[in-house]
């Protein structure tokens, strides 16, 4: 038998003999970080850009969408950094990086669509995005494993 098997096997014992009448409560759901200052605005500020990407079906991006699709990349990035040093999400900051790396590669893609069928299609992109944004950080948590 390892050392490490017989560490168990008294561990398991030894908690099999304690008191068996103390009542168990259910471990605490993870927090929400939907609910944290910085990850509620990006998805307010992704909610509003997504509304904002559907009235630019008819024309040129403005320089106001321009510069909110900049601050909330710099926010998915800044909300990366945060988990990557609570250690706490793998999933999820690594999709916000990945969420703030492509939001200027779609703007740059939608600035630079020519005809209108192309435009459509970086409009749809974007969007999509958007809504991902949205959608990661509002989703609930999955059950740890």
């Amino acid at each position: 038998m390892s050392s490490c098997t017989a560490a168990a096997s008294a561990a398991f014992l030894w908690l099999a003999a304690g008191p068996q009448d103390l009542p168990r409560e259910p471990p605490a759901p993870p927090t929400a970080v939907a609910l944290e200052p910085l990850f509620a605005d990006i998805v307010a500020r992704a909610k509003a850009l997504k509304a904002e990407a559907a009235s630019l079906r008819g024309g040129a991006a403005t320089d106001h969408f321009r510069q909110g699709v900049k601050d909330l990349s710099d926010l998915d990035m800044k909300g990366h950094i945060v988990l990557a040093e609570r250690k706490t999400d793998g999933d999820l900051k690594c999709i916000l990086k990945g969420i703030s790396e492509d939001l200027p590669l779609k703007l740059q893609a939608l600035d630079e669509a020519k005809d209108p069928k192309a435009r459509k299609e970086a409009l749809e992109d974007m969007t999509y995005l958007l809504n991902d944004n949205v959608e990661v950080l509002t989703a609930p948590p999955a059950p740890a494993v």
